[in-house]
């Protein structure tokens, strides 16, 4: 390379790089020099004066660093500009909504006549008119309706009355306001209130531990099953009456269990008018009183179908023993709904060990490998899984055995002996009382000589001694014959 490539190559490098386009040109320049001479490429052909260049000079690193600033120079103020108009095109949105003339064009009123009704029980209509004033051309109007009590929700409607279940023992109350849609942009009215009082009564005389459930029956209907404990303030003489309401079919309990003050505490439908096949449908329990002494303040609550129903127990539960496999086969309780439905509880018990497992089984069968040695107890029971929501598990199936324990038979071993044992200790004593009676037969002992020369005059004292030690030996004697004679008979 000839000095005065050097020479501008060096000026090059040592410019001073003010704007980002400044630096690229001189990259540019750089580039060109080091082409130039590593191609030997005449610089006057490019306009720069000078000698061809005959060296072959590679292009150096820090010129791709330097490139690679540039393009990351240029790509940042690209964004930075992006940034900017975004930042201007919010700004704008944000003043244009916040500067919308709508007290001076358009004004939102809140609706009219907004009121509460109770239509049936724990069941409440509200209703409102649309404001007089309010202007309603080109412009979409809905209402924001907003529920305080007793639970919170809020939900909007273009209708002008809504319906709402709730239980009304403690009050009701609800706003709302107008929404206005113009132009993509939504204005809104002042909130109004309306509010339902709770019912009148003696505090503590409500139902306290209100709880019930169904039950599916055979013959496809629903029964219902509730049972509550009586205030703490109720007086003796108090009478609850319970209702329960189902869509718009409400029904008066006629069959109560009373307790020891002859209070109301429990009550039976046999049949009701809830539909078995739907799903998380409401049931409104309501239970008020009557008392000589106090007013009694009613009580409502509110159960979903599914999640009370006492499901049925499995049907058909089948156990045996395949090889070393124990192997269990049910049918799906009596219900509207498909087995897919259900899940089940397998219990088992060994009854050797006292080992007690459960499995959670989404089927209608179970196999589980076992020991063959010893006796199980299983039983199964339901709930619901997919299709609702779970209710109540049922009872558990009645209690199915299978496999035996070895340890019975060992036992069992065990008396057999004892009793062989017993018999044979009964044969032996009786041997050797034979024996002994045999042994007294063949020798016999040798008798007292008799006193043949006896006193004449014996006084009472020696002839009662005579007399009784004769009748003595003479009683002995008979009692060893008649004892052995019967052994004898017993054993021989």
């Amino acid at each position: 390379m000839t000095q005065r490539t050097f020479e501008q190559t060096e000026q090059a490098l040592h410019g001073t790089f003010e704007t980002p386009q400044k630096l690229e040109s001189t990259f540019e320049q750089l580039a060109i020099l080091y082409i130039v001479a590593a191609k030997n490429i005449d610089i006057s052909v490019l306009g720069v004066k000078g000698t061809p260049l005959k060296a072959n000079i590679p292009v150096p690193d820090f010129l791709l660093s330097v490139k690679r600033c540039v393009f990351l120079l240029d790509h940042l103020n690209i964004m930075a500009s992006m940034v900017r108009v975004c930042l201007i095109l919010l700004l704008t949105m944000i003043v244009v909504q916040l500067h919308v003339p709508q007290g001076k064009a358009v004004q939102v009123f809140p609706p009219v006549n907004f009121t509460l009704t109770v239509s049936a029980l724990a069941r409440v209509l509200l209703r409102w008119k649309p404001n007089p004033n309010q202007e309603q051309k080109n412009y979409t109007i809905r209402y924001d309706v907003k529920i305080l009590a007793p639970v919170s929700e809020e939900y909007d409607t273009k209708k002008t009355h809504s319906f709402q279940t709730a239980a009304l023992h403690n009050g009701f109350s609800a706003q709302i306001r107008t929404l206005l849609f113009h132009n993509g942009l939504q204005m809104t009215s002042d909130w109004v209130t309306a509010e339902l009082q709770p019912p009148p009564g003696a505090a503590n005389t409500a139902v306290t531990n209100l709880s019930c459930a169904t039950h599916f029956t055979i013959f496809s209907t629903v029964s219902l099953h509730c049972t509550w404990l009586p205030g703490k303030g109720a007086p003796e003489d108090t009478k609850y009456l319970l209702f329960y309401r189902y869509e718009t079919c409400t029904e008066e309990c006629q069959d109560y269990i009373k307790d020891k003050w002859n209070r109301n505490t429990e009550c039976r439908f046999s049949v009701t008018h809830i539909i078995p096949d739907e799903i998380d449908k409401l049931i409104v329990i309501h239970i008020n009183g009557s008392s000589k002494y106090a007013a009694i303040r009613p009580f409502q609550q509110l159960f979903n179908q599914n999640a009370i129903e006492k499901v049925n127990v499995p049907r058909n539960v089948t156990v045996f023993l395949e090889q070393n496999d124990l192997l269990a086969t049910w049918e799906k309780p009596i219900s509207p709904f498909s087995k897919e439905c259900f899940e089940y509880e397998f219990y088992l018990i060994n009854l050797k060990t006292g080992n007690e497992q459960i499995w959670n089984i989404y089927s209608n069968e179970f196999r589980l490998r076992i020991d063959v040695t010893c006796k199980y107890s299983i039983q199964i029971r339901a709930n619901h899984h997919i299709c609702c929501r779970r209710g109540f598990w049922s009872d558990w199936s009645e209690i199915l055995y299978v496999g035996e324990n070895k340890q019975e038979n060992f036992i069992a071993w065990i008396l057999a002996g004892l009793c062989v044992s017993m018999c044979a200790t009964i044969v032996l004593v009786g041997i050797i009382c034979k024996m002994k009676f045999v042994w007294r037969k063949l020798f016999p002992p040798i008798p007292t000589p008799s006193n043949k020369f006896r006193d004449p005059f014996p006084n009472e004292y020696e002839r009662a001694r005579t007399c009784t030690s004769e009748t003595e030996t003479e009683l002995v004697s008979f009692d060893e014959d008649l004892s052995c004679s019967a052994l004898d008979d017993f054993v021989f």
